[in-house]
């Protein structure tokens, strides 16, 4: 709880958050139409993630901006197909939100038995939160500095470079597919149980390349532990200048795990326009945008129409990297 504490910290969240709301849900009361009561954000990762922990930040200013407390209910589990299916079983009133992730897209190939079946449908997007890119970073043992000579590495020692990734399906795993197929190489992939076990034997040298989210490798990366080679932003990234996009050696390589609003399909649209409104007004502080990029997280102002955009290319997209690289859930 101490690391969480301080990470909330970092993201500006108020410690005292709860007479805050008790405030705001007064004057919701007064106001007769949505919302009237306290707003429930389904969250589907666990406390302390930095999801989670991006979830209460937008939280504190989407509750000043609606009137009424915006309560953050964490139901973890099944890639976040459990908040997902119980946001989408929710009263279409506006009273329940969730945030949906990557993972929506990802869900329907990879594991099509988990609901909602189709997300698109059985969700109303509202408006993007935020996308973080990912590091591409190795061991310092292997002898590359830059994309190109990974890449090089690899064609010369094929079936010996070791990728790892947080577990089968997660984006970093289909970032290392997707990066493994345009590169026309032949790696072998690691899967661990989360991020932290993947660094942990990434600095130890017993794996050579790991896709990490800025939060996984901001350790290693700092002492050294770990050399950073490129990012997957479509340009350099605040936190890692020095960095160059992968892009620039793969054409059009670009990855970012994202997370936007969604409400249940079916809620009125005057409650939908407001929410949006709410959430623009949150993404758009500007002091909330720069504490969340010191931690590597862009807040984007995406409408409606953006988050909808983004969920069908990345089904699409993949969709496409499981299905050619016969990605299963073992």
């Amino acid at each position: 709880m101490h690391r969480r504490h301080l990470l909330l910290a970092a993201l500006g969240v108020p410690g005292a958050f709860l007479p805050a709301l008790a405030h705001a849900q007064g004057q919701g009361a007064q106001q007769g139409a949505w919302p009237n009561r306290a707003v429930t954000l389904v969250e589907g990762y666990p406390p302390g993630g930095v999801t989670d922990l991006a979830s209460r930040a937008v939280a504190d200013p989407l509750s000043r901006h609606l009137g009424v407390p915006v309560v953050v209910e964490n139901r973890p589990g099944a890639a976040t197909s459990v908040a997902a299916t119980y946001a989408a079983r929710a009263r279409p009133d506006g009273y329940t939100l969730v945030m949906g992730t990557t993972t929506l897209a990802i869900n329907q190939t990879l594991q099509p038995t988990l609901t909602p079946k189709d997300p698109a449908k059985e969700l109303d997007p509202i408006g993007m939160v935020f996308r973080t890119p990912f590091i591409l970073h190795v061991h310092p043992s292997l002898p590359v500095k830059n994309t190109a000579e990974l890449i090089a590495y690899c064609k010369a020692n094929p079936g010996k470079v070791l990728f790892g990734s947080p577990g089968t399906g997660s984006v970093s795993h289909l970032c290392l597919e997707m990066f493994r197929a345009r590169a026309g190489i032949d790696i072998v992939h690691v899967p661990y149980r989360g991020g932290t076990p993947a660094a942990l034997d990434l600095r130890q040298g017993r794996i050579h390349v790991v896709f990490h989210a800025i939060q996984e490798a901001n350790t290693t990366l700092a002492d050294g532990g770990t050399r950073g080679l490129a990012v997957t932003a479509a340009a350099p990234i605040p936190n890692y200048p020095q960095l160059p996009p992968i892009s620039q050696t793969l054409p059009g390589f670009e990855v970012y795990f994202w997370q936007g609003l969604f409400a249940p399909a079916g809620t009125p649209a005057p409650i939908l326009a407001r929410a949006a409104a709410a959430l623009r007004a949150a993404t758009d502080d500007p002091d909330l945008r720069g504490r969340m990029s010191e931690q590597g997280v862009e807040l984007v102002s995406g409408d409606a129409e953006m988050l909808r955009g983004i969920l069908l290319s990345d089904t699409r997209r993949w969709g496409d990297v499981i299905r050619e690289g016969g990605i299963k859930i073992e």
